[in-house]
């Protein structure tokens, strides 16, 4: 029985008996004129991104925690309320317009106290206040054909906290888009949990985009997380104490707040590279009593 053998031409395109001869360094040749794909750089060989530049947030404390809020950056600031998130966030307007930055506060809820802002020592020359409206926007559209979707739509939008949200996102990508500004701070304090869980993923992912290679602080403030991974820092608070005490006049059980003991812990930062684990620091706020 014969068995019959079946030889394919060399790529070399030249004869088998050549090829039997001089087949392993030819070949080698040949492949080594072959063009190659790009190079592989191992990951110990990778440049290292310069880190951002950090500014003050207005609390030593903080600063000492964190270095300061990142520029180019998303930082998020949650806590429950009576944290000292509010107080936090005066801390920074003051310290930001101080330094005689065009800031911008996306007051999504109206809750913002202009009181308390100019007893912190915020300058209201260097602070563009936008407050969303309470009412759904309705929009014009011609007869027989629906509205556009616009790209900061939320389902649940004929809910007046839902329009507000809608109004926020649209805003801060305006200011980011814009830019010149220092900070640009998103209040979601008063915003249910419900509702701002419900903010999709890709517009926290355009926002950081947006800010990245800019000198702008995008702080996002709220009861609990909602950016997730695109926050490049996040800051959880939580009241660990008060300090009452009792006032002589009448009635006698009336009792004024002098502040609040707060602790601030870093749940996630960016800004080292091997983070060993959550670092926290505690510092107090006091009640300013004018009139």
């Amino acid at each position: 029985m014969s068995s019959l053998l079946v030889c394919a031409q060399p790529a070399t395109g030249l004869p088998d008996a050549f090829f039997a001869r001089e087949g392993p360094a030819l070949l080698l040749k040949r492949l080594a004129t072959v063009p190659r794909l790009s190079r592989v750089t191992p990951a110990s060989h990778l440049e290292v991104r310069p880190a951002p530049d950090q500014v003050s947030s207005g609390i030593v404390e903080i600063d000492a925690l964190t270095g300061g809020f990142p520029r180019g950056c998303l930082t998020e600031i949650y806590g429950p309320a009576c944290s000292g998130r509010t107080g936090m966030l005066l801390a920074t307007l003051a310290a930001a317009t101080g330094r005689q930055e065009a800031c911008a506060l996306v007051d999504v809820s109206d809750a913002f106290d202009p009181y308390s802002a100019a007893a912190s020592g915020t300058v209201f020359e260097n602070l563009l206040w936008i407050r969303c409206q309470s009412q759904p926007s309705k929009s014009k559209h011609k007869q027989g054909r629906a509205p556009e979707k616009s790209y900061w739509t939320l389902q649940e939008t004929s809910q007046p906290e839902f329009a507000r949200l809608e109004q926020a996102l649209k805003v801060t990508d305006l200011l980011l888009q814009s830019g010149g500004f220092g900070l640009i701070a998103i209040d979601l304090a008063d915003i249910s949990v419900q509702a701002a869980r419900r903010i999709p993923l890709t517009s926290w992912f355009r926002f950081r985009r947006a800010v990245e290679n800019t000198p702008t602080v995008l702080l996002v403030v709220g009861q609990s997380p909602c950016a997730r991974t695109c926050a490049s820092l996040l800051l959880q608070l939580q009241a660990k104490g008060h300090g009452i005490h009792h006032v002589e006049s009448v009635p006698t059980h009336t009792r004024l707040l002098n502040g609040l003991s707060i602790h601030a812990e870093v749940a996630r930062s960016r800004m080292e590279r091997k983070p060993a684990q959550s670092v926290s620091t505690e510092f107090g706020s006091k009640a300013l009593w004018t009139g």
